[in-house]
C-alpha cells in the first residue's frame, strides 16, 4: 500500500519500513505539521527545538525520524535516551514507544526510581535501543557500580529531551545539562539534542541554553496552527468560593469527562472530597498519592464519561487521561504557559472545539484569571529563565564525578562538563574556590592532585549509595499514609501535629487524601508511617 502523502513530502525521507508501519500498522493517512517539519533536520543530525499546541504529535516528530537514523545507519545498543521530568509520563510514554520500536524490530527500555532491580539487570544485560528515564536515573547510573557507565553509556547518539521547558526555569535544568555533557563525553561524540514542547515564549534562547558547545547546527521547529482548528471556548465565572465551584461542577457539564486544575494538593482533596458527597464520580491525581493510588485514578478516568477528575499541575503536562469534554480551571493559571498547557488536553477528537471553564473563588482571583487571560488572547507566553550561578550544582557534580570515576584529577575534572562551562560562566568562575571548599570540610579528599570522596560526605551523604547526593533536589520529609499495606499517598508533619489520647506517639483525628476521609489509627513517628482506615467522619 502506498502512502498517500505526495513524493515532495519530507515524509519520503523517512527509512522504508517506518514508512510501511506509519501507514499500514498505524494507519495514519497523513502526518500532522510539526511531525513532517522535524524530519530534515533530525534526520540530518541537527539540534532542534520542536514546538506545537498540546496534542500536535511532538513524541512522534523525535521518535519516528530517530528510527529512520537507527535503521539507516544501522545503530546498535542503547543509541537514544528520552529523558522526562516526571515518572508518570514516562510510564505513560512507554508503551507506545516500546511499540513503535517493535514494529521495526527495535526495543524501548524503562528506567527510572520505581524500576526494580530485576528488571535494571534485564536492562543491563540486553540493552534496549532506546531507554526513558530521568536525569536523576541517569545520575544514578554513572556513578553506580553495578553499572559499566562507559560500556552503557559509548554508543549514545541522540537524546529526546520532552516537555523542555519543565527543565528550563530551574535548578533541574541545569543538573541535567551536567549529565548530558558527562555522557557525551562517554560517548565520545557530539551527541544529537533534540528539546520537545508546547508553550515556548523564547524557543532560540532556549535552544542555545540546551546546546552549549555544541558544534553542529541547531533549528527552532514551529509550524503555524494546522489549519481548520476551531478557536478555543474559553469562559470566566465568579463562584465566590471552593464549595460553590464544586455546586457548579456537579450541576453543569453532567455526562461529560472534565479535568479539574487547583493550584495546591490540599485543594484539590477538599474540592474531590466535595464532589463526592453531591454525587459526582470523582478522581483525584497530585504528587502526593501513592504511585498505584494514583495510577489506579488516572486508569478509571481514562475509561469512564461521566465523570471528573482534580489534579494539580501533574496532569498538566502530556499524561495520557484520555479524551477530554472539557478543562475547568479553579481560580487563575498560574501563567500563560500553564493555561496553554491545561487548555491542551481538551479537544483532541478531530472535530472538537477546546474548551475551558475558569472558576474564580474570590476577587483577587478573578482579576488575576482576567490578567492571564488577557496576556494569552494577546497572543504572549512567558520567556522560559534558567536560574542564575548555580554554584550547589558545581559542588554536586564534583563529588558525582569522584564517585563515578573513583577518584579525578582537580585540574581537570571540568572537562567533562564542556568548553565553555556547562553550568555558566558565573558558576565556571568560582570552581577553584568551591573545590577548595569542599577539601577543607572533608567532603572531598586530595592525594597527589586527584580528588576523591572525603569521610564527611561518607558520612553525611553515604548512607543508601549516596542517593541524597544524586538526586540533588531533596523536600521536607513526609509521614506515609497507609491502609493495611497499600500506600494511599504521603502527607506534612504539620498535618500530624495533634495528638489526641489512645494514639501511639499521637497523631491527628482524620486526614483526607485521596479524595476520602481516614481515621488515623496510628502513627509512627520513628519510621514515619501512619496506619488509618476508611471513616466517614
Amino acid at each position: 500500500m502506498r502512502s498517500a502523502l505526495t513524493v515532495a513530502d519530507p515524509f519520503d525521507l523517512l527509512h522504508p519500513a517506518v514508512q510501511h508501519h506509519v501507514v499500514n500498522s498505524l494507519g495514519w493517512r497523513e502526518l500532522r505539521p510539526l511531525q513532517a517539519a522535524t524530519i530534515e533536520p533530525i534526520l540530518a543530525g541537527e539540534h532542534v527545538v520542536a514546538t506545537a499546541p498540546t496534542a500536535g504529535g511532538k513524541t512522534e516528530s523525535a521518535v519516528l525520524p530517530l528510527l529512520s537514523r537507527m535503521l539507516a545507519g544501522d545503530w546498535r545498543g542503547l543509541t537514544v535516551l528520552y529523558v522526562c521530568p516526571l515518572r508518570a509520563l514516562l510510564n505513560n510514554l512507554h508503551e507506545r514507544l516500546d511499540r513503535y520500536c517493535t514494529l521495526v524490530g527495535r526495543r524501548a527500555g524503562l528506567w527510572h526510581g520505581d524500576i526494580g532491580q530485576p528488571e535494571r539487570r534485564r536492562l543491563l544485560a540486553d540493552p534496549p535501543d532506546l531507554l526513558l528515564t530521568t536525569p536523576e536515573s541517569l545520575e544514578s547510573m554513572l556513578v553506580s557500580r553495578g553499572v559499566d557507565h562507559r560500556r552503557w553509556f559509548v554508543n549514545v547518539r541522540s537524546v529526546v529531551v520532552d516537555e523542555v521547558h519543565a527543565f528550563a526555569g530551574d535548578d533541574r535544568g541545569w543538573h541535567l545539562l551536567a549529565v548530558l555533557q558527562r555522557i557525551t563525553r562517554l560517548a565520545g561524540r557530539e551527541v544529537q539534542r533534540i528539546g520537545l514542547s508546547a508553550t515556548l515564549g523564547n524557543p532560540a534562547e532556549l535552544l542555545a541554553w540546551l546546546t552549549p558547545g555544541c558544534g553542529r547546527r541547531a533549528v527552532v521547529v514551529s509550524p503555524p496552527a494546522e489549519s481548520g482548528t476551531l478557536a478555543p471556548e474559553v469562559t470566566v465565572d465568579f463562584v465566590g468560593s471552593l464549595a460553590n465551584a464544586g455546586i457548579v461542577i456537579s450541576r453543569m457539564h453532567r455526562g461529560e469527562k472534565r479535568l479539574v486544575f487547583v493550584d495546591s494538593r490540599a485543594r484539590a482533596e477538599q474540592l474531590a472530597l466535595a464532589l463526592r458527597e453531591l454525587g459526582v464520580k470523582t478522581f483525584v491525581s497530585h504528587g502526593s498519592l501513592g504511585a498505584g493510588e494514583r495510577r489506579a485514578a488516572e486508569q478509571a478516568f481514562r475509561d469512564e464519561r461521566d465523570c471528573v477528575i482534580v489534579a494539580t499541575s501533574t496532569l498538566e503536562l502530556g499524561i495520557d487521561v484520555g479524551d477530554l469534554d472539557r478543562v475547568i480551571q479553579v481560580d487563575a493559571p498560574p501563567s500563560v504557559a500553564a493555561f496553554l498547557q491545561r487548555l491542551g488536553r481538551s479537544g483532541r477528537r478531530a472535530g472538537t472545539q477546546r474548551t475551558a471553564l475558569v472558576l474564580a473563588t474570590d476577587d483577587d482571583a478573578l482579576l488575576r484569571a482576567c490578567a492571564v487571560l488577557l496576556r494569552w488572547a494577546e497572543g504572549y507566553v512567558e520567556p522560559i529563565v534558567p536560574p542564575a550561578a548555580p554554584y550547589h550544582l558545581v559542588a554536586q557534580q564534583l563529588l558525582a564525578l569522584s564517585l563515578q570515576e573513583a577518584g579525578v584529577g582537580r585540574r581537570v575534572w571540568t572537562e567533562w562538563l564542556g568548553d565553555p562551562f556547562v553550568l555558566g560562566v558565573d558558576a565556571g568562575g568560582r570552581v577553584g574556590v568551591i573545590t577548595d571548599h569542599l577539601v577543607a570540610m572533608a567532603f572531598l579528599s586530595e592525594d597527589g592532585g586527584i580528588l576523591g570522596v572525603g569521610e564527611a560526605a561518607e558520612a553525611s551523604l553515604g548512607r543508601q549509595h549516596f542517593m541524597e547526593l544524586l538526586s540533588v533536589f531533596t523536600s521536607a520529609p513526609m509521614f506515609s499514609v497507609r491502609h493495611g499495606r497499600n500506600e494511599i499517598g504521603l502527607v506534612p508533619d504539620e498535618t500530624l501535629t495533634a495528638r489526641p489520647a489512645g494514639l501511639s506517639g499521637g497523631g491527628a483525628h482524620a486526614l483526607v487524601l485521596a479524595g476520602r476521609s481516614w481515621a488515623v489509627l496510628d502513627v509512627d513517628w520513628q519510621r514515619r508511617v501512619v496506619q488509618v482506615e476508611p471513616t466517614d467522619a
